[in-house]
């Protein structure tokens, strides 16, 4: 049974002179508990739009949006918001951290709307999910002084620590260097895979998609798996992608990017 599925998902908005504004085009997409799924594209395809509608900030405007096998649209506000609250994780490219906040108090804030035991243990809690990302000896120190990959440990960190079934990451490594980046992915699949979470990145890294057990491309609103051949086995960290996007190509220091010769290039 998958955790969260659309069928056939559309998004449409109308614009001020009244045309509509086509976002997203019949998206299907499946993902169960523990795996990790990469949606890959360029600026302004929808992506974002996406990813607030599997983390329940958005509704389709067309389609059926699953989870947990019920119909979102049969869940109240009321229950939406408190399904995003408890099974969603969001990380996000530009951590949204509160400014003035210390580093335990931008953790604990999600559990702020937590019951019982969550709440009035909310500090411990938050104590122990910095210590799990490496920060345990930066609990009081503020965003602002903490570097652009202590922030995001931070970001990470406020997303798991209620513990959610889902963790979306929307750019999770667009503001950081190659070797701080690697590490935040390497932290992500260390949490999802022990936790059973499902992992879904939207990314224009490639890079970082090769670390997901699937590939899609989202382009023009329509979402494409990313295949190596007629077989359908998803493109690895070992091959080289094949289409209208950079090609990954294995190294012995890591995964480079270089991109396919255009039809310009070879005439």
């Amino acid at each position: 049974m998958s955790l969260l599925s659309l069928t056939d998902v559309t998004r449409t908005v109308r614009l001020p002179d009244d045309s509509l504004l086509h976002i997203l085009r019949g998206v299907t997409l499946s993902v169960g508990a523990g795996e990790h799924v990469a949606v890959v594209g360029r600026s302004g395809t929808g992506k974002s739009t996406l990813l607030n509608i599997l983390g329940l900030l958005d509704a389709p405007s067309s389609g059926t949006y699953l989870l947990d096998d019920v119909p979102i649209e049969r869940l109240s506000h009321r229950v939406r918001t408190r399904r995003r609250g408890r099974d969603f994780g969001f990380v996000f490219q530009q951590f949204n951290l509160l400014p003035g906040r210390t580093a335990l108090e931008n953790v604990a804030a999600p559990l702020l709307y937590a019951r019982g035991r969550q709440f009035w243990s909310r500090n411990r809690i938050a104590a122990q999910m910095l210590e799990r990302v490496g920060l345990g000896d930066r609990l009081d120190t503020r965003p602002e002084t903490l570097s652009g990959g202590e922030q995001q440990r931070v970001a990470i960190a406020r997303a798991l620590v209620r513990g959610p079934r889902v963790i979306l990451a929307d750019e999770p490594t667009g503001a950081l260097d190659v070797e701080t980046g690697s590490q935040v992915m390497d932290l992500l699949d260390d949490v999802a895979a022990q936790t059973g979470a499902a992992l879904v990145t939207i990314t224009h890294d490639l890079a970082v998609a090769a670390r997901a057990q699937r590939q899609y491309r989202l382009a023009d609103g329509a979402l494409v798996p990313i295949t190596l051949d007629d077989s359908g086995r998803s493109i690895g960290r070992s091959v080289e992608w094949i289409g209208d996007v950079p090609t990954l190509v294995a190294d012995r220091g890591g995964l480079s990017e270089r991109l396919l010769p255009s039809a310009e290039a070879g005439a």
